[in-house]
């Protein structure tokens, strides 16, 4: 089987939905997903802040990477519906962390749980460093006012500014970690999310010298900001289990497309054409920035859902039988529920756009 069809298999599958995508009529059949197709590949996954910091300085001074230092961590944002921004990115990485082990990967965490510490952030970055693993993908959400802020929204991917004082970061962070950023941006505008507005955000990347991670991390690096928890319609969706699905399907289709089809080697350029932020940026939160200056843009809806018809009564069987590995998540009750028609048509459009990704990056 040549490779092109084990990745559309891939996938299709990763995605749960792959009784829905059609044969293409000049490449073998898709095949279907053995849970191997990420055997020998390890993922960091990072849910941004912790439960509690009970026991611990928050403000405790820890290197930053560039010869400077930052506070240790921050207690994260709170959204407009009252819901903490560490429990927002413990749920979205569970369900990543599912998904990603049902195709094989070994799958490592910066914190063990939603209710105790979860670590300073230069000891997040160095746990990174010694899992070795392929790519590192940091998970949080923004704030940009106490309150609610309409006019800003969207999601954006923080890069570091280059070059890193530390070697193995710099290399890392200029390849793959790049490469990966762009590859995760990518796949959130191809879900039909809207790249941020604010804080010099450039077509979904903000560069940054002052978020200590990225500088700090020998393996390649994704600093994901899902979206503005100060926003209405951006807090909407990272509170509900049906958003935080949506959200976890796309983090993981950013990560399968990097560990199948990326150089590891990419250059560059995009990151002079992405403007660091100014100084009137707030200090990143590795661990969510907070800004309170407003603008007058009104907001728009960052995600539109696409229309589906109801499935056959077998497809919906098969379906379901697939995402459980996704779905069956401890701290997600009643997650099974919406998987649904709606849900159905999301994540059949989503496998399509990935597959359009893995046909674009070439055949056998």
């Amino acid at each position: 089987m040549n490779r092109f069809a084990i990745k559309a298999g891939l996938g299709a599958c990763v995605l749960g939905a792959s009784v829905l995508i059609p044969a293409q009529a000049s490449a073998e059949p898709a095949a279907t997903a053995t849970g191997t197709e990420l055997s020998g590949m390890t993922v960091f996954l990072d849910p941004g802040h912790q439960g509690s910091s009970e026991g611990h300085d928050l403000a405790q001074q820890v290197n930053d990477g560039r010869g400077n230092t930052k506070d240790c961590q921050t207690s994260g944002m709170t959204s407009l519906g009252g819901v903490p921004e560490h429990t927002i990115n413990w749920n979205v990485s569970q369900l990543v962390k599912s998904s990603l082990e049902s195709l094989g990967a070994k799958v490592v965490l910066s914190r063990q749980d939603d209710t105790g510490w979860g670590g300073c952030v230069d000891e997040r970055a160095r746990a990174a460093s010694e899992s070795n693993a392929d790519v590192a993908v940091s998970i949080h959400a923004d704030s940009t006012a106490q309150g609610e802020d309409a006019s800003k929204h969207g999601f954006h991917m923080i890069i570091p500014s280059l070059p890193i004082p530390d070697e193995k970061a710099d290399a890392a962070q200029s390849g793959g970690g790049l490469e990966a950023s762009k590859m995760m941006r990518d796949a959130y505008k191809s879900d039909g999310f809207v790249p941020a507005n604010y804080a010099g955000v450039n077509d979904g990347l903000q560069t940054r010298a002052d978020v200590a991670g990225p500088a700090l991390t020998q393996v390649p690096l994704v600093f994901v900001e899902m979206g503005n928890g100060s926003n209405k319609e951006d807090s909407a969706q990272l509170e509900s289990t049906d958003g935080q699905l949506k959200h976890a399907i796309t983090i993981t289709t950013g990560i399968v497309t990097y560990l199948l089809t990326g150089s590891q080697s990419a250059p560059a350029e995009e990151l002079a054409a992405a403007p660091a932020a100014t100084t009137t940026t707030p200090e990143a939160s590795e661990d969510s920035a907070s800004s309170t200056t407003t603008t007058t843009p009104k907001a728009t809806t960052p995600k539109v859902t696409p229309q589906s018809t109801a499935p056959e009564s077998a497809e919906f069987s098969e379906l379901m039988e697939m995402l459980a590995p996704l779905l069956e998540v401890e701290g997600l009750d009643g997650l099974e529920d919406l998987v649904n028609d709606k849900n159905l048509g999301l994540v059949s459009e989503l496998a399509s756009t990935l597959m359009a990704v893995i046909t674009g990056a070439g055949g056998n």
